[in-house]
């Protein structure tokens, strides 16, 4: 239209939405809705007039908000994760709104009150990277607020979003509870992230959590410090762990907080990485915990360290991919499941990751798998997952495992769907001296609820009870 002129300006844009919406309402629509209404007429409405925001549109259970400072958007932002901290303090897990979070500063173009463009298309992708309760940002927004608000930041590195062509680096909002919710005085345990360097340049994040003598986790498929210490998945064993023991873990290259771009995804990478922690964390002599995939890098570096490993435990694990296990199937599963990573990962629909998380967990409840999905979507690329996949399956430390010169405790579940109940008993025979526990159950991950975890947990800790006096690496 002659004379029709595109109005402009540059804001900081929030997006938000509800995590797990959908479960909700096919769980309770009415209870779901009424209490979505009242933490908007309640928080979010007053905090955003607090600060100055402009509610854009509500879209179901998102939100787009604009704000003339960037400084008003994080801390509009940090006051609403904040205060549903406590508003779900005294609500059951699987009923609690969560929101997550994303911030950018960026030119947007106004028509009708609505806003468009780039400016909002990463905000609404930062929203889909942050974790439950979390918040993510741009670059451009961490550079403007950065040591001028009293809040911490971890750099998650440069991203790769769909439709946005150049890679973006992300920052996460540490979000700290307030004194009726926090971890101090619940008691609970604090993780502390951080970074080290692996021999290849490849920065590797890592956390240390707990007091004890000293465990170390190896990363598996697939990892997300943060999210996975919060997650029904994971939560269960890692609290566990840590009550008794001061425990490290990583999250492997290409994935989870670690760096993305990375030339090398090998075993013998994944070494390395290993290496690169436990010098950082300080341990001299440690208990090594693999689980599934971490299962061969635990053992590679048992047999190449064995002066630093006091104990060994494999769980759920193999020593040989599936390229390497001599039958065809096997290997076609392997190249099928590749090139289905490659061809769906990035996609919004779910469904192709709720295969992966079917067969991890076909006992979960709708929040575990859930949860699992969305592990899945944030951890890592489509390529990166192909790519740990394919090195993965190409993995075999048969002939290492006479090497182990460390005890070991070998478990696995009879009926896993994800790696056979006979590569553990495998992995076990060739150990000289390894405790062999079967496992009732199909999940690759126990869960808490299971009846195995009881016993798994008690298992673990027995073996390690040896180590209790120790004095911490």
């Amino acid at each position: 239209m002659a004379g029709w002129k595109v109005t402009r300006r540059l804001t900081a844009i929030l997006a938000s939405d509800v995590v797990g919406y959908s479960r909700l309402m096919g769980r309770d629509e009415t209870g779901t809705l009424s209490a979505l209404k009242a933490h908007r007429r309640e928080l979010l409405d007053p905090c955003i007039a607090a600060h100055q925001g402009r509610i854009v549109k509500l879209m179901g259970d998102g939100a787009l908000v604009e704000f003339a400072s960037v400084f008003d958007a994080v801390e509009c932002a940090v006051e609403i994760q904040r205060g549903m901290l406590g508003r779900n303090a005294a609500v059951p897990e699987d009923r609690r709104i969560t929101f997550r979070i994303g911030i950018n500063l960026g030119d947007v173009v106004i028509e009708d009150g609505d806003i468009y463009g780039d400016g909002v298309n990463v905000a609404s992708r930062l929203e889909q990277l942050a974790t439950p309760n979390g918040i993510c940002v741009s670059d451009d927004v961490y550079r403007q607020v950065r040591n001028k608000l009293d809040v911490a930041f971890d750099d998650l590195g440069a991203r790769n979003f769909k439709n946005i062509v150049e890679p973006l680096r992300v920052y996460r909002v540490r979000i700290g509870a307030p004194a009726a919710d926090s971890a101090e005085s619940r008691g609970r345990l604090h993780q502390e992230i951080k970074f080290c360097t692996a021999a290849d340049g490849v920065r590797i994040a890592y956390a240390v959590v707990g007091r004890g003598s000293p465990l170390l986790k190896a990363p598996n498929w697939l990892n997300h410090l943060e999210y996975d210490w919060e997650s029904p998945v994971w939560r269960h064993l890692l609290h566990a762990l840590a009550a008794r023991h001061r425990l490290v873990r990583f999250d492997e290259r290409g994935n989870g907080l670690s760096d993305w771009e990375v030339a090398d995804i090998s075993l013998e990478a994944f070494v390395r990485d290993l290496e690169a922690v436990a010098d950082a964390a300080g341990l001299e002599r440690f208990a090594l915990l693999g689980i599934s995939q971490g299962c061969a890098t635990s053992i590679a570096y048992a047999v190449r360290h064995p002066e630093r490993v006091t104990r060994l435990i494999l769980y759920g694990g193999f020593a040989r991919g599936r390229y390497r296990r001599g039958a065809p199937s096997e290997a076609e599963k392997a190249s099928a499941l590749v090139t289905l990573i490659r061809q769906g990962w990035g996609q919004e629909n779910p469904a192709f990751r709720q295969f992966f998380t079917s067969t991890f967990l076909p006992e979960g409840s709708p929040e575990q798998m859930e949860w699992f999905n969305d592990l899945q979507r944030i951890t890592t690329s489509a390529e990166n997952a192909a790519r740990i996949r394919e090195a993965c399956d190409h993995i075999d430390v048969t002939e290492l495992l006479p090497e182990v010169r460390v005890p070991t405790l070998v478990l696995h579940c009879r009926e896993d769907a994800v790696q056979p109940f006979d590569e553990g008993r495998h992995i076990a025979a060739l150990i000289p001296g390894a405790r062999f526990v079967p496992l009732d159950g199909r999940n690759h991950l126990i869960l808490e609820h299971e009846a195995a975890w009881s016993r798994f947990r008690q298992e673990i800790e027995d073996f390690l009870s040896a180590d209790d006096a120790a004095p911490g690496g």
